[in-house]
């Protein structure tokens, strides 16, 4: 470790523009120590990076380098590293760590704030569009309890792919600037079994346009800090929702607020159900205020069907955060949020409209998405029963989710004497469950079929639209387990290859078929590739 204990500024390197208004306005900790501690009436702590042996930087997402004005010469200098390792800041930098509460598996876990996790300031670009810039792993903060602030290569590999994964699949989400290694080791006990090991240590700058979460607004009315949380809630409107600026009335324009979050929380889930994406770890601490897929630990892919399945060790007997059960899980999220902000509200009804637009919004978006999926013009009740008895028999059948439908938006209107189901291809995990449920399974492809073909949409253009809508490559965990094994290896370029493909989900690839393959069966139970814990 080199001597130093704080990063160093860097007088003249990389043009950014600070605008650090969530330091700048809100009341911060007077306590600029970085012991563990609970912090009172403050809703940020000062908290600057511990450096680290030697920062290298691993890859790097070009497309959020230009979201933030940085050329390819700005990303490839040594000082780049440096300061997206953690050992230099750049003029205009104010390192903190935010403080907020959140409940966990649905029980209150008061304060739990940035433990490991350190903003580093707000950008605003050329566009006058704000970034903040976030260190994950960069080391303890007073909100660390007992953990060391740091984080292992495998979950930031996981972290960084899968924020930009999440972005061209299109589905909201916070973003990653940049992967950086540490040259120092990392202790974790990957299962919580018992068999603490040393890993590689790395650093992941993520990119928002806020990181606020639930946790926020429900640690300060937890704890009767009303005045401070009507601060945070009018603080982020302005800077994060200022179409709602312009209404007058302080009462009207929470409870307009309020009615979008709940919005884009619906929106956010619609698409996690639509890519077949399992979260994990859905507390309210690892919700995003702004609607966006935040925190990324134990989440996971869906390979076979299974609405019960759930990536998490952690969650493994109750399942709590399955994936079918994400929908219900936001909108109990948003109950919590919506009792936070009560004490801002003479009368409730405006908290109540915002949890029905939820319902509302998931009710009408969710048919409609799985229309898009199917191929259907229509979400009527007829295309809802198709779909319904279709997951009943992706779910029999053990059906790959992503190769089923990118195989189904390939069906023509011609159908063969051999029948549809052969043009499914290779979607089928097990002989056995294939064979109880063929004859199922191409009944229902004959009345999909009779469905789209009386709708009248040309194949060429269904074929597009779900296309559009169902992904062929998707980051499963196998292909991201394999990019880790490789890059603790010593060979970062599947990285950099998943990358890459991940930046054209919806394309077919010549040449990456063996990306959009099925979990290969050596996968079914290999760690990391089916269940991870919130290490991961």
């Amino acid at each position: 470790m080199p001597a130093a204990t704080v990063p160093t500024y860097l007088t003249s390197v990389h043009n950014l523009r600070f605008d650090n208004r969530f330091v700048t306005t809100l009341p911060g900790d007077p306590d600029r120590s970085n012991r563990r501690r609970q912090v009172l009436g403050a809703t940020w702590s000062t908290a600057a990076p511990t450096p680290v042996a030697d920062p290298r930087l691993l890859a790097h997402a070009p497309e959020v380098a230009a979201l933030l004005d940085l050329t390819d010469t700005d990303v490839q200098a040594p000082d780049f590293a440096r300061v997206f390792g953690g050992n230099a800041l750049l003029p205009g930098m104010a390192p903190y760590a935010a403080c907020y509460g959140g409940h966990q598996f649905g029980n209150w876990a008061g304060q739990l704030g940035d433990g490991r996790a350190i903003s580093l300031g707000e950008v605003v670009n050329a566009a006058g569009q704000r970034w903040e810039l976030q260190l994950k792993g960069a080391g303890p903060t007073p909100y660390s309890r007992t953990a060391d602030g740091r984080a292992v290569l495998r979950s930031s590999i996981r972290e960084f792919l899968c924020s930009e994964a999440m972005h061209h699949l299109g589905v909201p989400t916070t973003r990653a600037l940049s992967l950086v290694t540490t040259g120092d080791d990392v202790v974790r006990d990957m299962f919580y079994n018992g068999n603490a090991a040393p890993e590689p240590g790395a650093i992941v700058c993520r990119v928002a346009p806020s990181f606020i979460r639930f946790g926020n607004f429900e640690l300060l009315a937890a704890r009767g800090e009303h005045a401070l949380l009507a601060q945070l809630v009018d603080f982020t409107i302005a800077r994060d929702f200022p179409q709602l600026a312009r209404l007058a009335d302080a009462t009207a324009r929470r409870g307009a607020w309020f009615a979008e979050v709940c919005e884009r929380t619906a929106q956010m889930i619609v698409h996690w159900m639509r890519v077949g994406f399992v979260h994990g770890v859905m507390n309210t601490d690892n919700m995003s205020i702004l609607g966006l897929t935040i925190d990324y630990g134990p989440y996971g892919w869906l390979d076979n069907f299974d609405p019960q399945w759930t990536p998490n060790t952690t969650d493994a007997h109750g399942r709590r955060y399955r994936y079918g059960q994400q929908p219900a899980v936001a909108q109990w999220n948003l109950l919590r949020l919506a009792e936070s902000l009560a004490p801002l509200f003479d009368d409730e009804q405006p908290l109540h409209d915002g949890i029905e637009r939820f319902a509302a919004v998931y009710a009408a978006d969710y048919p409609a998405m799985n229309a898009a999926k199917f191929g259907f013009l229509h979400a009527g009740e007829a295309e809802q029963t198709l779909a319904r008895e279709a997951f009943a028999l992706l779910f029999d059948g053990e059906v790959d989710f992503t190769r089923f439908f990118r195989a189904l938006g390939e069906i023509p209107d011609e159908r063969p004497p051999e029948g549809l189901l052969p043009l499914l291809g290779d979607v089928f995990y097990d002989d056995a469950r294939r064979a109880a449920t063929a004859e199922a399974m191409e009944q229902w492809l004959r009345r999909w079929h009779a469905t789209v073909l009386a709708q009248g949409r040309p194949f060429a253009a269904r074929r597009a639209a779900m296309h559009a809508v169902n992904p062929r490559y998707v980051l499963r965990n196998y292909l991201a387990q394999q990019a880790i094994d490789a890059a603790t290896g010593g060979d970062p370029s599947l990285v950099h290859t998943l990358l890459d493909v991940m930046r054209r989900p919806y394309d077919d690839q010549p040449g990456r078929d063996a990306f959009a393959l099925r979990r290969p069966e050596w996968a079914r139970v290999k760690a990391g590739c089916s269940m991870l814990s919130c290490s991961s």
